[in-house]
């Protein structure tokens, strides 16, 4: 829908620098509304947009880099993505989440990833892993298990297996003492972890919030009913401007 000066556009803005924001919203028909916002722009980085879908799970996001903090390239300037999104021109991408649910009826939902880890420093976490009810491995011993979309895998996954995947959702054991390929599964694939022996905790995405988990806890993890809506992602996960932020441009 093309926003009018009679019709703007009602938008929640979230992340760094928001008097930035602010003042590069000016001169464009878009209304801050922070209560009832048909989408919502986050400024920052990938943790920005993750706080952003949290706080307004569903609403579409669009997301723009903080120019402080992410060197972007000559062709993706700021102006350029909100002159879209007031003309409706924005590319959708419908982006999948999961959700991790313990047998006790605690629950996390991600974007990014879900991730099993060992609560003390010194310590590691065992855990027994079941793929769709077939037991995967009696006994895996590392600093624990990330579970993450194909949009997530440009993270935490990558770190640790150095790829990436489009579709599915990846497995990613981390620092196991003995060697565990990581793998790619089907989107429908049930996942479901026993910790053998803990402390563990359990986290989703940059979310402050987290379950602790101990010996014998449970938890499943598969597709999400919920999705989000990700306006401009071909832009903001440009490869230029990825070369531009990691080569500190």
């Amino acid at each position: 829908m093309r926003a009018t000066p009679d019709q703007p556009i009602r938008a929640a803005i979230c992340g760094r620098h928001l008097d930035d924001l602010r003042d590069l919203l000016k001169g464009y028909p878009i209304l801050i509304d922070q209560e009832h916002p048909e989408v919502v722009i986050s400024h920052g980085g990938d943790g920005s947009l993750l706080g952003a879908e949290r706080q307004w799970p569903g609403v579409p996001k669009c997301p723009l880099r903080d120019r402080r903090m992410n060197p972007k390239c000559a062709e993706h300037p700021d102006e350029r993505v909100l002159d879209l999104l007031v003309r409706g021109e924005l590319a959708e991408n419908r982006v999948a989440k999961l959700v991790a649910r313990t047998a006790d009826g605690r629950d996390l939902v991600a974007l990014n990833d879900l991730i099993l880890s060992k609560s003390i420093i010194t310590s590691c976490v065992r855990y027994r892993l079941w793929l769709d009810e077939e037991l995967y491995k009696g006994q895996i011993v590392g600093d624990g298990l990330v579970v993450a979309t194909p949009f997530g895998s440009t993270g935490y996954f990558r770190n640790i297996t150095h790829s990436l995947f489009r579709v599915g959702v990846g497995l990613a054991f981390n620092n196991c003492s003995d060697q565990v390929n990581h793998i790619v599964l089907d989107r429908r694939t049930v996942i479901r972890a026993e910790v053998i022996r803990g402390p563990a905790v359990l986290v989703a995405d940059n979310d402050p919030t987290h379950l602790e988990l101990d010996e014998g806890d449970v938890v499943t993890f598969a597709q999400s009913e919920q999705e989000t809506v990700i306006l401009g992602l071909d832009i903001f996960r440009c490869d230029a401007c990825y070369s531009l932020r990691e080569n500190g441009v």
